[in-house]
């Protein structure tokens, strides 16, 4: 291993102590402070050997913590996505959460009060748009609202 290739190691080691990242990041803050394409590979690829980094582990992590968050599907598939994480990666560690509408009922659960959707068309609305922009899907949020708002 080179000295530049030890160097850009020991670096990655420091920003993974701090938390997961995926390849992709790893390699766009290596570069950007100022090392060789050469080196940030041979410095990952290390690091993926050793166990230390890998997509699939960051992928896992990244759902667990956005699912703890509140947040749906498509937003979780976005964020991988633009972290660069390979769609299998992805939707394995996604595999993992058997019940998206019941999640999306929990976040509707500790946002608003039944009793609020029940009487308020406008509040069922504005419930239903957040769990869509919180990136569940239009009808897991519609039936989310409907079972926090149905008085049986």
């Amino acid at each position: 291993m080179t000295r530049g290739t030890t160097d850009a190691r020991s670096r990655a080691v420091a920003l993974l102590a701090r938390r997961e990242h995926s390849r992709r990041e790893l390699e766009r803050k290596l570069r950007s402070k100022g090392f060789e394409s050469g080196e940030v590979t041979a410095a990952i690829e290390d690091l993926a050997d050793r166990g230390w980094q890998g997509d699939a582990r960051f992928a896992d992590t990244l759902v667990r913590t956005r699912v703890a968050g509140g947040y749906g599907p498509l937003r979780i598939r976005m964020e991988l996505e633009q972290h660069g994480v390979e769609a299998a990666a992805g939707e394995a560690a996604m595999a993992d959460v058997a019940d998206w509408r019941g999640l999306a009922c929990d976040v509707a659960r500790r946002r608003w009060s039944a009793g609020l959707l029940r009487s308020d068309h406008a509040q069922r609305r504005k419930a239903v748009e957040f769990l869509v922009r919180r990136g569940f899907a239009p009808d897991d949020a519609h039936a989310a609202i409907a079972d926090l708002s149905d008085p049986a």
